[in-house]
């Protein structure tokens, strides 16, 4: 028997929330350490993580990471119950946790998760403070977008 090596992901990313970088200005970033089960770790090395629709939030004093997709392998999901788009409590230091619960009291302010990612061999996630962007402001960024686009273009060609 030959062993096949898996093909890994250089850069440890695991999921990105692009949606969230056009709905929010971010403000201030955090790493997190996310509490997981078995399964749950086994799916993450497959790379079946979405972070579409997930937030941040504050209950008693902790960090719950909600909204995330973690889709469970039908090989290592047999004997548990698994639950897709339960909440996982985020581990952050005193201070940082009371950074966020300060900020995100203010109105217009609120904690999105941004990216789950490999540092080493534990999870992390990076949460960060966030306001919300106006429609004109989604179609400034757009604007720019595209026109960086066309000017490496130009560049390229000429």
């Amino acid at each position: 028997m030959s062993k096949v090596k898996k093909k890994s992901n250089s850069t440890g990313t695991i999921a990105l929330n692009k949606r969230a970088k056009y709905d929010y200005f971010v403000d201030q970033k955090f790493e997190a350490g996310l509490v997981l089960s078995g399964w749950e770790v086994k799916s993450l090395r497959e790379g079946k993580a979405q972070l579409v629709d997930s937030f941040v939030i504050i209950h008693q004093n902790e960090a719950w990471l909600v909204g995330a997709r973690i889709t469970p392998l039908l090989s290592a999901s047999t004997h548990v119950v698994c639950e897709p788009m339960r909440q996982r409590k985020l581990l952050l230091n005193r201070k940082e946790l009371d950074k966020i619960i300060q900020v995100t009291e203010q109105k217009g302010k609120t904690c999105a998760a941004m990216a789950l990612y490999w540092k080493g061999n534990k999870i992390k996630c990076e949460v960060a403070l966030v306001t919300g962007k106006k429609e004109h402001d989604k179609r400034d960024t757009e604007r720019d977008r595209d026109w960086s686009r066309d000017k490496e273009r130009l560049m390229k060609h000429a």
